[in-house]
């Protein structure tokens, strides 16, 4: 099943050429934050949104955009979070998802996910460290690269490693991923 039959979720992104981008890809609802200074009726949209519907937050791979994704996770927490990589959404050196291909953007949006709330610990650093994720040549490269794989984008080895355990990922998937590199 495709992810086009069954979203149900409004996606929430900063601006209107993300939109665009994602109504090239999809048939959905969006809503725009318009940047990082959320205006009080954008919240309130969001908020009706997430209540009735559920969200999918699909920010920019950049500084800005991390930003937002911390503001809409801290005020809806039950929101799935979806993620493209830098070189996903680059184009002539400008960052956004504005930027992605469309076949990009469906894959990001299918793995989106859901955060879990209960501080689950499934992997530690040094799982991260057996698999050549943190602490020597080429661990950012292969973040990066299973971070894409899962969906989850990517991390320093500390944000990478709470990543993992917060949205859920089992110890089965991540074998798979690692295998398949």
């Amino acid at each position: 099943m495709d992810i086009i039959s069954v979203l149900k979720e409004i996606i929430v992104v900063e601006g209107r050429d993300d939109q665009a981008a994602v109504n090239r890809a999809i048939e959905a609802d969006t809503i725009a934050t318009h940047g990082f200074g959320i205006k009080k009726e954008t919240w309130e949209l969001i908020e009706k949104a997430y209540k009735e519907r559920g969200l999918i937050i699909f920010t920019d791979p950049d500084f800005s955009g991390e930003e937002i994704r911390k503001k809409l996770n801290a005020r809806f927490p039950n929101a799935k979070n979806a993620y493209l990589g830098v070189e996903e959404a680059t184009k002539k050196g400008n960052v956004g998802i504005e930027n992605a291909s469309v076949e990009n953007i469906i894959k990001a949006l299918d793995l989106a996910r859901y955060t879990l709330m209960d501080k689950r610990q499934e992997f530690t650093i040094e799982d991260l460290r057996k698999y050549g994720l943190s602490g020597g040549q080429g661990a950012a490269e292969r973040r990066t690269k299973i971070g894409k794989s899962l969906g989850i984008g990517y991390g320093n080895s500390h944000a990478f490693l709470k990543k993992l355990n917060q949205f859920g990922i089992s110890r089965q998937e991540f074998l798979e991923r690692i295998d398949g590199e």
